[in-house]
């Protein structure tokens, strides 16, 4: 309200006032302007009870329009400008008129027209603001250099997402410039033995489950302890069957996973299944194959898509077993094991370790793969390894498939013992027992070998070392 009785006050005509006023603003130049002159000392007193009756800058008639319209012109740059004229006069006014003498005349009545989106702001001229932005500077000054040091932190973190993921163990820290490089497999630098590549950062695929794979291998290194089979159940359990029918029936389970094309985990599982109900149940030596066409079925129906039927794994055994005998030894396994069918096996470990094996590669070496796979499943058939944990069992294949394609670089490095959790001295029973198998061509089960004479596995059967593993003295720990 007292804004607006002001805006009335200043919309009186000039001839009410007793006396000019001192200064005469833009608005009231421009009512000059267009008036052709200053307005008469002594106006009628007509136009002046109109104009107090109408105090809202209406328009009046045609012959005063040049009045009116210089009138309505003051009342709107008036309030424009916020009562600017009604202050005392000071070095800010003044910074501050002349700051809003700038505008053009357009830009003045874009606006007038939005008198409700007028900020305050508007009288901040630009001395004002350099005072307001020296004083923000004074104060943030103290933090710049703070500042600048979280600024090339991040942008040392954005570096890494795009270069390869290397970093050091934690116990060491830093970061030695020379593996930032561009290939997303460089060779550890044999000068820093603390090196290690992050395997994990990338896979982009969520399916993989990088984010967590420390977690799960972690979780796996646990399982193994808890659900392993008894080492001598030969011996406590078993009277009828032998390590050799032990032996005789996996490498004919070798056989029947090539004929149906399963995958390499349902071999592993299968082992492990028969393994443990052997552990807990005593059988027949009539009932063996029962048992492995049985846990194979369970195996394949937790690992394949398209598991074969119960009619299938019949035919395979010549109709030595019937369909209710299947379905009835299917029901004891599941219910002596408890349904704890996922187990950590040779394999789930293996995956990883040759994947931190490849590491030290620029191009991944395929017969890497194939000899270590190959190892590990000659242990299948050894009663002998049921000793060692699967973990120690992958690593152990892995160091000697590496020494097999290259002796003259140790197998061993910072990334695999990183990655398996185990000395190169932890591995050395295990890569002596191993060597003896991968030497003895005399063997009598034949079906892992001539499976991986295969050209379609690179023949990584027929390779052997030239030089005997190293004592487990020369090894790194």
């Amino acid at each position: 309200m007292s804004r607006q009785a002001d805006m009335n006050k200043e919309n009186l005509p000039a001839a009410n006032m007793q006396q000019p006023t001192a200064r005469i603003t833009r608005a009231r130049a421009k009512a000059l302007g267009i008036s052709g002159g200053l307005p008469p000392p002594h106006p009628p007193v007509k136009k002046v009870s109109n104009q107090v009756l109408q105090p809202n800058t209406k328009r009046g008639s045609s012959d005063d329009k040049s009045a009116d319209v210089g009138s309505g012109f003051q009342s709107k740059r008036r309030a424009v400008l916020k009562e600017v004229t009604n202050v005392p006069f000071n070095d800010l006014n003044i910074k501050v008129i002349n700051e809003v003498k700038l505008l053009t005349s357009k830009q003045m009545r874009n606006v007038a027209e939005k008198k409700d989106m007028v900020a305050p702001a508007v009288y901040v001229g630009p001395q004002v603001q350099k005072r307001k932005a020296k004083a923000t500077e004074d104060m943030t000054k103290p933090s710049i250099k703070e500042l600048r040091e979280i600024t090339s932190q991040l942008k040392l973190m954005n570096d890494l997402d795009t270069e390869p993921s290397i970093y050091k163990i934690p116990k060491v820290g830093g970061m030695p410039a020379s593996m930032l490089g561009k290939s997303t497999l460089n060779k550890v630098e044999p000068t820093n033995d603390e090196t290690v590549f992050d395997i994990d950062s990338k896979h982009k695929d969520p399916r993989m489950c990088s984010v967590y794979a420390a977690e799960l291998y972690n979780n796996l290194r646990v399982t193994e302890l808890k659900w392993r089979p008894s080492v001598d159940y030969m011996k406590t359990v078993q009277r009828d069957i032998t390590q050799e029918m032990r032996g005789i029936l996996i490498d004919w389970l070798v056989e029947v996973r090539e004929e149906y094309r399963l995958e390499s985990e349902t071999l592993y599982l299968t082992v492990s299944l028969i393994d443990r109900y052997l552990s807990k149940m005593y059988i027949e030596k009539q009932k063996l194959q029962l048992l492995g066409i049985t846990c194979m079925l369970i195996a394949s129906k937790y690992e394949d898509i398209c598991a074969p039927r119960v009619e299938d794994f019949c035919f395979i055994t010549d109709g030595t077993y019937t369909k209710k005998e299947v379905l009835d030894m299917e029901r004891e396994v599941l219910d002596v094991l408890s349904f704890h069918l996922s187990v950590p096996t040779v394999q789930k470990f293996l995956r990883r370790f040759i994947l931190a094996a490849q590491s030290s590669y620029k191009v991944p070496v395929v017969e890497l793969e194939y000899l270590a796979n190959y190892l590990s499943e000659l242990t299948l058939t050894e009663y002998s390894f049921l000793k060692f944990r699967p973990s120690l069992v992958a690593a152990s294949a892995v160091y000697l498939a590496k020494w097999t394609l290259d002796q003259i670089e140790h197998p061993w490095n910072p990334t695999l013992q990183h990655y398996t959790k185990y000395k190169a001295s932890d591995l050395k029973e295990t890569v002596m027992a191993l060597q003896d198998m991968q030497l003895n061509n005399a063997a009598r089960l034949q079906a892992i070998r001539q499976k991986y004479r295969q050209t379609k596995y690179k023949s990584v059967a027929t390779l052997t070392s030239q030089k005997p593993v190293k004592p487990l003295s020369d090894m790194t720990s």
